[in-house]
C-alpha cells in the first residue's frame, strides 16, 4: 500500500498542473454504487473494499471517508498509512480540504467519476480560498494500477415484455412528453439502471447488477445507445433497429454531447457525414440529472442545462402490474430457498457441532468439535444458500455479496466473508444472513438473524426490540406525501427505549431484475431528496442493532406500497400502507414474547401462517415439517 501511495504521489507531482491532493471516489463513469472490477480504484488505492467511500491522497496524508455501515470494516482493512474519517462525525472531505490545504491548492479528480452536484458544491467552497478543483488529464490511479483488470465484454440481452411489462416505445413516448413539458430538446442519461430500464435490456458488466456499461441520449425524435458493440448479438442489433434506437460506440458519447450542445446531433450517420447542421427543434434546454458525470456536463453551457432529477427515476420505481406480480413470485421462490437453507443448517449444526438447534434453547452440552471437511464456515454455508436459490426458476445470480456473519462479524454491517479468513460457525453465537438474488422476474433482499444454541436474555431483548421496530414500520399507515425520512423513526423507537440505535438507513427501493438498491425514495434518518412514498413503489424494512465485538441483529423484508382503505380521509389526501412480499419465519426462540403487545403477537402469528401456506408447495415433506415447527403460534 505504501508503494501505491508513493507511485500515486509521483504522478500527482508530474501532472500539469502539479496536484496538492487527489480525490479517488468509489464511483465509476456512471456514478454507480456497485462497480466492475476494473473500476474499483478506491479499493485498490486504500485496501478498503466496502461499496461506499472516498479516498483523499495529499502530499503527506491519506484519508478514507466512509459511512456508519463500514466503520468497523474500514478499521480492520486500512493500514497505518491511512486515517479513517467517519461520515456524520468527522468533517466532510470538501470541508477538510478547505480547512487543511493551503490557498491556491490544486485538487485533482477524474471528472468522469464525480457528479455535477458534488463538483459544483466543491468548486463553490474551494473558490473561497482560491483552491481549485482540477480535472486530471487521465485517471491517475489507472497509471499506477499495473494489474488493473481488463474491461469485460459481456453480452447484452433483451428483457422481454412478459417481465418488463412496458414496451420501449411506451417508455420513450413518456420520456419525450416529459421533455416537451420542460421545453427540453434532449436528455443525457448516464445511470446504468436507467439506461437498461428505458431500452428493456439487461447485461452483466457489474457483478450482482444486470446492467450494461452504456450511456443514452434521447431527443424529441431520436434515441442513441452508446455501448461497446461487441456486446450486441445480431438479435439485439435488430431489436434496437426495430425500436428506432441508434447504436453508437461507448466512447462517442463525449463527442455527441458536444454536438447536442450546439444542436447538431442528428439521427443518421449520413446526415452527419454530409455536414447537415439543421436542428431537430428549437427548444433550448438539455436535461441533465445532478448525478450525471461532470465530464459530460462540462461540454454544455450552464444556461442551456435543465439540472433536474431524471424523469426516469420515478417511473422506474413505480412498478407496473407485470413487474409487481413478478416481484411477488420471485420472493415466494426466494423465501422457499431461505427455508430450505435454515432447515439444512439446523440439521448440520446439530449433527456437526452438537448444537441444541433452531428450536431448542438447551446449553451446548456435547462440546462436539467437527473433524476435517465437516466444519461449516461463513462462506461454505452461504455457498449452500446460493445452491438452493440457483435451483429456482428464473435465477440469474445473487443481487449482492451475501453477508454471512457469525458473532462479532455480525456487528460489521456490510461484512463480506472471504474463504481464507472467514469464521467458522459457532452454535453459541448469533448468525446474521443478509442475502438476495436476481431472478428474471424480480430482485430480492432478505435478512434473518438466528441462534442455534442458547441466546442470552440480552440478545433476546435486542432481537425483540428490532422485531418491534420492523413491525411498527411495516404495519404503518400514512398519508400521501409522506417521505421515508418521516417514517424512519418508527423502526428506531423500540431500540431508543433501551438507549440503542443503528447507523444505517432503514429502507431502500428495490429493482425489477435490476439494482438491489434503487431510488429515488428511501427510508432513512438522512433527509436526502425527501421523495414522497407512492403506491406501487417497493421498499425494504430493515432495522438492526450491532454490538461491536459481540453480535449483530438485522431483520429485513421487502414491502410494496399500496393504497390503504381507511375509515376517514383527512384533508382528502388518501392514505397508504405496506404489503409484505418476503416470506420466511422469524426465529421464535429469539423473541421475548413478554415484550410484545397483543397486536404484535397477532401479526407475527398471522405472518407465520401465511409463510406456511405460501411456501409449502415449494418444499419437500421434511422441509414442510421444519417450517410448520418454525411457524408455530407464539403464546400471548
Amino acid at each position: 500500500m505504501a508503494d501505491t501511495l508513493s507511485a500515486l504521489r509521483s504522478v500527482m507531482a508530474s501532472h500539469t498542473p502539479p496536484l496538492d491532493a487527489l480525490v479517488v471516489p468509489s464511483e465509476d463513469y456512471h456514478q454507480s454504487e456497485y462497480v466492475s472490477a476494473r473500476d474499483k480504484r478506491r479499493a485498490f488505492v486504500s485496501g478498503f473494499t466496502g461499496s461506499a467511500g472516498l479516498a483523499l491522497v495529499t502530499k503527506n496524508e491519506a484519508l478514507l471517508w466512509t459511512d456508519g455501515r463500514y466503520f468497523l470494516q474500514a478499521e480492520q482493512q486500512l493500514s497505518d498509512q491511512w486515517r479513517l474519517m467517519r461520515m456524520g462525525e468527522d468533517p466532510s472531505v470538501d470541508i477538510w480540504i478547505s480547512n487543511n490545504l493551503p490557498e491556491d491548492s490544486a485538487v485533482g479528480i477524474d471528472f468522469w467519476c464525480i457528479s455535477v452536484d458534488t463538483a459544483q458544491k466543491w468548486k463553490s467552497l474551494f473558490a473561497k480560498k482560491q483552491q481549485n478543483l482540477v480535472p486530471t488529464t487521465r485517471n491517475l490511479v489507472d497509471e499506477v494500477w499495473k494489474d488493473q483488470p481488463q474491461a469485460e465484454i459481456n453480452p447484452v440481452h433483451v428483457h422481454p415484455l412478459k417481465f418488463s411489462g412496458r414496451s420501449v416505445s411506451d417508455k420513450l413516448r413518456d420520456l419525450r412528453e416529459s421533455l416537451k413539458k420542460e421545453k427540453a430538446r434532449g436528455i443525457i442519461i448516464t445511470t446504468l439502471d436507467e439506461v437498461v430500464w428505458l431500452f428493456n435490456v439487461r447485461g452483466g458488466d457489474v457483478s450482482y447488477s444486470p446492467v450494461v456499461h452504456a450511456f443514452a441520449v434521447v431527443t424529441r425524435k431520436s434515441a442513441f445507445f452508446y455501448v461497446d458493440e461487441r456486446k450486441l448479438s445480431s438479435e439485439v442489433k435488430s431489436y434496437m433497429e426495430e425500436n428506432n434506437i441508434i447504436v453508437k460506440d461507448y466512447s462517442a458519447v463525449s463527442t455527441d454531447v458536444a454536438l447536442l450542445a450546439s444542436n447538431k446531433l442528428t439521427s443518421t450517420k449520413e446526415t452527419q457525414l454530409n455536414g447537415t447542421t439543421e436542428s431537430e427543434d428549437n427548444s433550448d434546454k438539455i436535461w441533465v440529472d445532478p448525478r450525471c458525470c461532470y465530464s459530460l456536463y462540462s461540454k454544455l453551457s450552464s444556461d442551456q442545462v435543465l439540472l433536474k432529477q431524471s424523469p426516469l427515476a420515478l417511473p422506474k420505481s413505480l412498478k407496473n402490474p407485470v413487474e409487481m406480480e413478478g416481484l411477488k413470485n420471485a420472493h415466494i421462490r426466494d423465501g422457499a430457498a431461505i427455508v430450505q437453507y435454515f432447515a439444512w443448517m439446523d440439521k448440520q449444526m446439530q449433527e456437526i457441532y452438537g448444537a441444541s438447534g433452531y428450536f431448542n434453547e438447551a446449553e451446548n452440552q456435547s462440546s462436539k468439535k467437527p473433524s476435517g471437511d465437516l466444519k461449516l464456515t461463513e462462506v461454505s454455508v452461504s455457498d449452500k444458500l446460493e445452491e438452493f436459490r440457483a435451483a429456482k426458476e428464473h435465477f440469474r445470480g445473487l443481487s449482492f455479496p451475501t453477508i454471512s456473519s457469525v458473532g462479532p462479524n455480525g456487528a460489521i454491517i456490510h461484512y463480506e466473508p472471504e474463504a481464507k479468513t472467514c469464521a467458522e460457525l459457532d452454535p453459541n453465537s448469533m448468525y446474521l444472513c443478509d442475502s438476495g438474488a436476481q431472478y428474471l422476474d424480480g430482485t430480492t433482499d432478505i435478512t434473518r438473524t438466528v441462534h442455534f444454541g442458547k441466546p442470552s436474555e440480552h440478545e433476546k431483548r435486542c432481537y425483540t426490540a428490532v422485531l418491534k421496530g420492523h413491525f411498527a414500520l411495516g404495519n404503518a399507515r400514512f398519508p400521501n406525501g409522506t417521505t421515508g425520512h418521516s417514517l424512519d423513526v418508527l423502526a428506531r423507537i423500540p431500540l431508543w427505549s433501551y438507549g440503542l440505535d443503528y447507523r444505517h438507513g432503514t429502507g431502500h427501493g428495490i429493482g425489477s431484475y435490476l439494482n438491489v438498491h434503487e431510488g429515488p425514495h428511501s427510508i432513512s434518518f438522512r433527509p436526502g431528496l425527501s421523495v414522497p412514498l407512492q403506491a406501487s413503489m417497493t421498499v425494504t424494512d430493515e432495522p438492526g442493532y450491532y454490538e461491536d465485538g459481540k453480535f449483530g441483529i438485522r431483520l429485513e423484508n421487502v414491502l410494496i406500497i399500496k393504497e390503504a382503505a381507511t375509515q376517514f380521509n383527512f384533508a382528502n389526501k388518501g392514505y397508504l400502507e405496506f404489503e409484505h412480499i418476503t416470506w420466511a419465519p422469524y426465529q421464535t426462540k429469539l423473541i421475548d414474547a413478554s415484550l410484545l403487545l397483543p397486536e404484535e403477537i397477532k401479526w407475527v402469528n398471522s405472518y407465520h401462517a401465511k409463510c406456511r401456506d405460501i411456501l409449502a408447495p415449494y418444499l419437500s415433506e421434511p422441509e414442510k415439517t421444519w417450517l410448520n415447527q418454525a411457524t408455530q403460534p407464539i403464546a400471548a
